[in-house]
């Protein structure tokens, strides 16, 4: 097994999966459908193009740095400025950072490494006012999505990683195998990004969390997280 790792940091994210009408939500952590948006953009591929090949990658991320849920609001007028627009509330997840893996066709996740490196449309962060913050692939590593993200080093601030304890639990949200029977679902699946007619379908995702070690840490304090399960 091949993956794809991606570093996803910046001032201000938006992941949404069901933002209706006025209200722009966020989800807490990247959307499946937010980085095939990413991929494509970085591909150079038009909304009204087919995904096919990169609807078959299996996702998941894990959340090295949960950030703060910030709301915005924005107004707007008619060209003329007769009219008055419906006040819009958004939301953004901020100072947030995530690790997040593709997995795949090999030949297929070296093309979207060479294409993050050199995109040909602007990256964001699931939306057009969320630039990311310094480089965005971790490259092509052998290996499953759950083991990648289960080791792969802590993605967190230097300055979050100083304030943090030794070690660090962090969640992990991934696609749902055959052998997995705990699960959710939440509608992220892309179908297609043309705007006469987005379709999302249901994908099945499952949690866990890994602990990490965090030799960076100032803390004074000692933290097991296990400690209380010993007798």
């Amino acid at each position: 097994m091949t993956v794809l790792l991606l570093r996803l940091a910046g001032p201000l994210q938006a992941w949404g999966a069901a933002s209706r009408f006025a209200y722009r939500h966020t989800e807490i952590a990247p959307t499946k459908s937010g980085v095939i948006g990413l991929l494509a953009a970085a591909r150079g591929m038009r909304r009204t193009e087919p995904l096919t090949d990169l609807l078959g990658l299996t996702f998941g991320v894990r959340i090295d740095q949960p950030g703060q849920i910030l709301r915005d609001f924005q107004v707007a007028r008619s060209l003329d400025g007769r009219r008055n627009m419906p006040l819009t509330y958004r939301y953004y997840l901020s100072d947030a950072a995530f690790l997040a893996a593709v997995d795949g066709d090999e030949n297929l996740l070296q093309g979207l490494h060479e294409a993050l490196n050199r995109p040909r449309f602007p990256l964001y962060l699931g939306r057009r006012s969320c630039p990311p913050a310094g480089r965005v692939c971790l490259g092509v590593h052998t290996g499953g999505i759950a083991d990648a993200l289960s080791t792969w080093p802590w993605q967190a601030s230097k300055r979050h990683r100083q304030q943090a304890a030794r070690t660090v639990q962090l969640e992990i949200l991934r696609d749902a195998g055959p052998d997995d029977h705990t699960v959710e679902t939440i509608r992220d699946e892309p179908v297609t990004f043309d705007p006469a007619h987005r379709q999302h379908a249901w994908r099945p995702i499952v949690r866990s969390n890994t602990l990490l070690e965090n030799p960076e840490s100032r803390s004074t304090v000692s933290h097991d997280p296990m400690a209380l399960l010993g007798g």
